[in-house]
């Protein structure tokens, strides 16, 4: 029997708190700056921190849950992040600071670690609902984290966001180790194997194409989430920090809507809610390209681009744990990489196109990016038909045969 509402409830909590801690800097920023008295320079590092920790935990720390009881790696992952917000929270030094956030960042790959145990408990024919809602936490996560803190640092300052989440991680800590069932592993795998199986699949067909999609998708994604607020505070509009992190809950109407996309996966269509989200992705940036004459094009696109990005990012999960199935905290750590990198690229990019030409260029290349991860899976279709006369999105038997 799957996860029951409850326990799918308790995966996306976990998810959403987990990544938030990850972006809930963003928007304190120059709070923070002020009171420890640091340039403008050494903003940028206190984001960097968190990342960095993170990107670490996905190679070295997700592997363990092929390896480990879930639910046991779950709780220590949880609560070692809290810890690391804590010790963000009575940071009076840049380098504390930083050491807080790089140990919450390397423990934020809880999500991965969830994710895939939810991928396990799952009947493998609601495996693609069960992480559509889990996933839904994610993006969640990522949109609310700058709503949620630039509300509590305006009313009790920037160290409440991080006492905040040290709290909810901590209260998450205690759901886990009660609500969620044991996982004993009858065969224990050295952690040297499972990290030779993690670099086995950097040279598989279906794990290399979904995560260059993943690369892509998550770069257009960076662009848009990492840039919209420049022309939406430039003229014509002037908006506040606030006014700009409501565009958010937009986001959140097209995430959530996505959780669909799960139930299309389980009824064999991954492949093509991939191919159609991905037209519609690079579509939605017609409308976001007009952040500097029109707001109301803006929140249609930001809805269609959430959309996108979290149903090709649940069909690329579901095809790579249904394939994978007895490693899936690998893949879905090694998959997570390519979103990693991809965010990354996209934040950095935008910024810089958006300096030397405006928000039309930015939009330009968030469509490109877009259009990337389109010929990627065009390609790989063509391939796999190849390779596989009449697939569906079940038939493959081995992971250089699977169709996308």
């Amino acid at each position: 029997m799957g996860p029951t509402l409850g326990r799918r409830m308790l995966f996306a909590t976990i998810c959403a708190v987990a990544v938030a801690t990850l972006y809930v800097a963003q928007p304190v920023l120059a709070r923070i700056g002020g009171d420890l008295g640091l340039p403008e320079a050494d903003l940028g590092r206190i984001v960097t921190a968190g990342q960095l920790g993170y990107l670490i935990g996905l190679a070295l720390l997700v592997p363990l849950g092929d390896m480990l009881d879930r639910r046991k790696l779950i709780a220590g992952h949880l609560l070692l992040a809290g810890a690391g917000m804590a010790l963000a929270a009575v940071a009076d030094r840049l380098w504390l600071l930083l050491a807080g956030l790089a140990l919450a960042g390397l423990f934020a790959v809880v999500v991965q670690t969830t994710v895939a145990c939810a991928a396990d408990l799952a009947d493998p024919a609601e495996r693609g609902r069960t992480l559509g809602a889990v996933t839904s936490g994610v993006i969640i996560g990522i949109l609310g984290a700058r709503v949620l803190a630039g509300g509590l640092a305006a009313l009790w300052g920037w160290r409440s966001v991080y006492v905040a989440f040290a709290v909810l991680l901590a209260g998450l800590t205690c759901l886990v180790l009660t609500l969620l069932p044991a996982d004993p592993r009858d065969v224990r795998p050295a952690y040297g194997e499972v990290l030779a199986s993690l670099g086995r699949l950097f040279r598989e067909r279906l794990f290399l194409s979904r995560g260059l999609i993943a690369f892509f998708l998550f770069a257009t994604f960076g662009t848009l989430w990492s840039g919209l607020a420049l022309p939406l505070a430039a003229e014509p509009w002037h908006l506040s920090t606030a006014q700009t992190g409501l565009f958010g809950i937009a986001g959140l109407a097209g995430a959530l809507g996505a959780s669909r996309a799960g139930r299309w996966a389980d009824a064999g269509r991954a492949r093509l809610v991939t191919g159609g989200a991905l037209v519609l992705l690079a579509a939605s940036w017609s409308a976001t390209g007009q952040a500097s004459w029109s707001l109301w094009p803006v929140v249609v696109g930001v809805v269609v681009l959430d959309f996108a990005v979290q149903a090709v990012h649940v069909s690329n999960q579901h095809l790579l744990t249904t394939v994978y199935p007895h490693r899936t905290s690998s893949v879905i750590g090694g998959y997570m990489v390519f979103y990693s990198l991809g965010s990354a690229v996209g934040a950095s990019a935008t910024t810089a196109v958006f300096a030397a030409a405006g928000w039309a260029a930015s939009s330009v290349l968030g469509a490109a990016f877009a259009l990337c991860a389109l010929i990627v899976w065009a390609v790989d279709r063509h391939t796999a038909t190849e390779t596989c006369p009449a697939p569906t999105d079940r038939c493959p038997q081995r992971a250089g045969a699977a169709r996308p």
